[in-house]
């Protein structure tokens, strides 16, 4: 395998380019989870990988409990779809409990102070209630618990997640709201940990590679230990090239693209098609020559074209556009040709029908 077809077969493989799925549920479960820290965006990032959409469908199927947002892996908001949510917290939760230890002890939130919040928070929305976190600090406070420090009320409410309490709740307008992990997925799976751990790897070479062990440590935030024993327990199901002195996992079924697309992608900030990956890995899609450009966080999202960034680009909002218009404006690496031009006008009003607007180029 030549370096260049690691991105041609991640393109495949993340399902941006060729087949397209049905449903967001689809998209999240293949790719095992997907970093959703920006919700707008992280809605697109689903909408890409599927057949013609829009963002109100995806938004109506997070609200009818299809797929569901919690923090788990690194740790950072992740979409997950309901049958996974508790084997996927079972696997990584401990991890990042012990990330989180040092702001525990900071805010002062010993065990004995959280179990007693999570019970607090559990009562309050159990029977199907749907409450913002600010309803859910006001329970605190009213029970002598002090959450007028944001950060501490985020911690407290990161440990019920961990602890598989709560997950996302139907969005109340614009605000998020926390549920029951127990009424929104009732039906999650539990898995032991050895068939947790083979699951997800396999889910991640399946659908990220090819990928290293560096990348799936930083992805899951699992140890190499754990990387190792996961890519142990595939056997057969799972091979490996060395390309420019990095080791390079893949499932057996994956095909080789025969060449690129000649389209472009409008990537989200946080797509999994950059964010999974790690050091020398992710010049499959970065030239180095451009690595020093990605330097204006005005412009954090990410414009690929052939399986590799050649620019940044951003939605922004101006008073004198309609509301039914998107300003996507572009910074380029280098001049275009012709063709990357087009490609980035395709995907353009690809990104203005999903959100069922016109496009305006900025």
């Amino acid at each position: 395998m030549l370096p260049s077809a690691i991105a041609a077969q991640r393109l495949d493989n993340q399902y941006l380019a060729g087949e397209k799925f049905q449903s967001p549920a689809q998209v999240v479960s293949w790719l095992g989870a997907v970093q959703a820290q920006e919700y707008a965006l992280a809605k697109w990032a689903l909408g890409l990988r599927m057949v013609e959409t829009t963002e109100a469908l995806i938004e109506e199927a997070f609200n009818n409990g299809e797929i569901l947002r919690t923090h788990l892996m690194r740790p950072t908001w992740h979409f997950v779809i309901p049958a996974d949510i508790r084997w996927l917290l079972d696997l990584t939760a401990p991890r990042v409990h012990q990330v989180n230890g040092t702001m525990y002890r900071k805010l002062e939130l010993d065990e004995d102070l959280l179990c007693r919040s999570v019970d607090l928070i559990a009562n309050a929305l159990a029977g199907g209630k749907h409450l913002t976190r600010a309803e859910l600090a006001a329970v605190l406070m009213e029970n002598g618990i002090d959450t007028t420090d944001g950060m501490r009320m985020g911690y407290i409410v990161h440990y019920a997640e961990l602890e598989g309490v709560v997950c996302s709740g139907v969005r109340r307008g614009k605000q998020h709201t926390y549920a029951l992990i127990a009424e929104r997925a009732p039906y999650a799976r539990q898995l032991s940990r050895d068939e947790a751990l083979a699951e997800l790897t396999l889910r991640f070479f399946t659908s990220h590679g090819p990928a290293t062990v560096k990348d799936f440590a930083w992805w899951s935030g699992l140890t190499l230990t754990d990387v190792r024993a996961g890519l142990a327990s595939l056997g057969i199901q799972i091979m490996h090239e060395v390309i420019d002195g990095e080791t390079y996992w893949f499932p057996v079924s994956s095909s080789q693209p025969k060449e690129f697309p000649g389209e472009g992608y409008l990537l989200p900030i946080y797509d999994e098609y950059t964010i999974a990956y790690k050091g020398q890995s992710a010049y499959a899609f970065l030239s180095p020559a451009y690595e020093r450009l990605i330097t204006d966080r005005f412009f954090t999202s990410a414009f690929v074209y052939k399986g590799e960034i050649i620019g940044m680009w951003r939605r922004t909002l101006r008073s004198t556009v309609s509301k039914k218009e998107v300003v996507v404006e572009l910074q380029p690496f280098r001049p275009f040709s012709t063709n990357e031009q087009d490609a980035f006008q395709t995907a353009s009003r690809r990104f203005a029908r999903f959100l069922e607007m016109q496009v305006d180029f900025g």
